[in-house]
């Protein structure tokens, strides 16, 4: 067999491998200006992205303050709506004081049940409950202890006396109950 003189070696297989792609010299001329283009290209595109980042920027800053807008009309709303409920309170106790000296004592008694009732009624509606006081267990959460008082009826640590009444929002205190507790037996 013959061997050939030329360059270009067999593979294992027999196969003619590809030739390799002669590389191109690049002037460095052509060389700046493409790398001109893509510094140009970039500039353009961080020059898009800083426009975007402040549309975006600006965006949020107006999607805050109409949340905020938002929040601070529902919160006047409810104001009035709660305020328009408790005028009618306060309309009843204006009748029941005009009429206090044409109104027997009984009458007048009566009259100041049913504005407290009409008061309860409404605060209830509006999730306000009352603290649970004499007879419980104390409770740092929703008592606030004033005084401490020996018992034989109570055991130690219980409620044995309210002072001014809890309130919850809730499951939320939102005045605990000034008590006073058992300290037991006196010893």
């Amino acid at each position: 067999m013959a061997e050939s003189n030329d360059n270009t070696q067999r593979t294992p297989g027999g196969e003619e491998p590809t030739p390799e792609p002669e590389v191109e010299e690049i002037s460095p001329e052509a060389r700046i200006a493409e790398l001109e283009a893509q510094l140009e290209a970039a500039k353009a595109e961080a020059a898009q992205n800083w426009e975007r980042f402040l549309r975006e920027r600006a965006e949020m800053e107006n999607f805050r303050k109409r949340q905020e807008r938002m929040t601070s009309d529902r919160v006047r709303r409810e104001k009035r709506e709660l305020l328009a409920k408790l005028l009618e309170v306060v309309d009843n106790l204006e009748r029941a004081l005009a009429f206090q000296d044409t109104m027997d004592r009984e009458s007048l008694q009566q009259g100041m049940r049913m504005l407290q009732w009409q008061l309860n009624e409404l605060l209830k509606a509006e999730g306000l409950t009352t603290v649970a006081t004499v007879g419980e267990p104390f409770d740092p959460y929703v008592h606030e202890a004033v005084e401490t008082i020996a018992s034989t009826d109570h055991p130690e640590g219980t409620v044995v006396e309210e002072i001014r009444r809890g309130y919850k929002l809730g499951d939320e205190t939102l005045r605990p109950a000034r008590v006073k507790v058992s300290s037991g037996p006196e010893a």
